[in-house]
C-alpha cells in the first residue's frame, strides 16, 4: 500500500509505537497511519465507540467515516469483515506481532495478505 489511511486496533493510548489489540471490535482506540508515496506521513488516534454484542457495524461505520482504506487485524468475525468489504475497506491479517510499527511497515511493503474467510473468528470472545 503506497497511499491511503491504515487503521490498526490498538491497546491503551495507541500510536505508532503502541501495541495492536487482539480483536478489533474490543480495542480501546484505533491508530490511523496516513501513508503517501510509501512513507508514513501522519499518525492520529481515534477512540473506539462502544458497541453491544451484535453491533459489529459500529466500528465499520466509524472507520468508513474516517476515510480508512485498510485495516490490520489479528482477529475479526465474519459479519464485520463483510461490512468492511461492503464499504471498500481492505482487511489484512497478521496474528504474529503486536507491535504496530513493524506490522504497518509490512503492509506498506506488501508483505501482508488480505484476510480470507477461513481466518475469521467466531467473534464476541477474543
Amino acid at each position: 500500500m503506497k497511499n491511503g489511511r491504515i487503521a490498526v486496533p490498538s491497546n491503551g493510548q495507541g500510536g505508532i509505537d503502541g501495541e495492536r489489540a487482539g480483536h478489533f471490535g474490543h480495542c480501546e482506540v484505533f491508530t490511523f497511519i496516513d501513508v503517501a508515496d510509501g512513507k508514513i506521513e501522519k499518525i492520529s488516534i481515534l477512540p473506539n465507540q462502544e458497541h453491544v454484542q451484535g453491533g459489529c457495524m459500529v466500528p465499520v461505520n466509524l472507520l468508513s467515516q474516517n476515510n480508512v482504506n485498510a485495516l490490520i487485524v489479528g482477529g475479526i468475525g465474519m459479519r464485520p469483515l463483510a461490512g468492511f468489504r461492503q464499504v471498500g475497506i481492505e482487511v489484512y491479517h497478521d496474528d504474529q506481532r503486536i507491535e504496530i510499527k513493524p506490522v504497518v511497515e509490512d503492509l506498506i511493503s506488501g508483505k501482508l495478505s488480505l484476510i480470507t474467510d477461513n481466518q475469521v473468528c467466531g467473534g464476541g470472545g477474543a
